[in-house]
């Protein structure tokens, strides 16, 4: 299968290399690289030969959440458009969350919105420590709505609270204590850190590994996609909003929205 914003690679020893292969674009996922993500997933959890997934991405930037010209298109939508575009959203994500093969998230640089909702879905996240991540949606009036079940399960209410709504930027080390990052290294060290824990599972019977992996969810309660029609609705009254309307045009027209003040410094 041929792909155009990502790119999908398997070695000899059945590990997978899901890359976001936008780099120009600071891997900024839109409906073709969302649609492109859902298809890698159904397609990986069909192949019996891949065992581990590796989750990466191209140039500077992990993933800058939403693309612009995605953005603008679910601006100009209606209501129900709007919810189709979240919910298919919330449907890649959670193809990936339940993928019986065990993920894990190299994060080599920044994530914002939508990117920090990939790394939500990686089982085991390697990630360098100088990276920088936010959840900014509330700057332009919006809300984290679609990635917000499966942020809010992997970091739990009290660090989620912390940076859910505020769009204040954070760095690893928070991540690493929410417990949404497994390991932080230099950026040199990463390829190393992932190797490592490719061959832990390497070393483990496959059949055994997914089906922990689906016990593991099971445990852990609902499936976040559950509440997929709950985010969307949240999502569509919010861009219903003059908030949020004079949010996007002030973002696009690169102006401040009335409610931005200015902070003293």
């Amino acid at each position: 299968m041929s792909y155009e914003t990502i790119e999908v690679e398997i070695d000899p020893r059945g590990v997978a290399s899901v890359i976001l292969a936008r780099p120009q674009k600071h891997n900024a996922m839109n409906a073709q690289m969302i649609n492109e993500l859902a298809q890698a997933a159904r397609a990986l959890e069909a192949d019996d030969a891949v065992r581990v997934v590796i989750l990466r991405a191209q140039g500077k930037t992990f993933c800058a959440g939403g693309d612009l010209g995605w953005m603008r298109d679910q601006a100009d939508k209606d209501r129900a458009g709007k919810m189709a575009g979240a919910q298919a959203l919330a449907k890649m994500l959670g193809l990936w969350n339940a993928l019986a093969k065990p993920v894990i998230g190299r994060v080599h640089g920044a994530a914002y919105g939508g990117g920090i909702g990939l790394v939500a879905i990686c089982d085991i996240v390697i990630a360098a420590e100088n990276c920088r991540f936010a959840l900014t949606e509330t700057r332009l009036g919006l809300i984290p709505a679609t990635i917000g079940p499966f942020v809010v399960a992997r970091m739990g209410e009290a660090f989620a609270r912390q940076v859910f709504f505020n769009s204040k930027p954070f760095d690893t080390a928070f991540l690493v204590r929410a417990g949404l990052v497994a390991k932080s290294c230099a950026a040199d060290m990463l390829d190393q850190a992932v190797e490592e824990e490719v061959c832990a599972f390497l070393a483990c019977a496959p059949g055994a590994v997914s089906d922990a992996k689906r016990l593991c969810l099971a445990l852990a309660g609902a499936d976040p996609t559950a509440r997929a029609g709950l985010t969307a609705n949240a999502l569509a009254d919010r861009w219903e909003t003059s908030e949020t309307q004079e949010g996007i045009a002030a973002f696009f027209a690169k102006e401040e929205p009335s409610w931005r003040k200015k902070t003293k410094g």
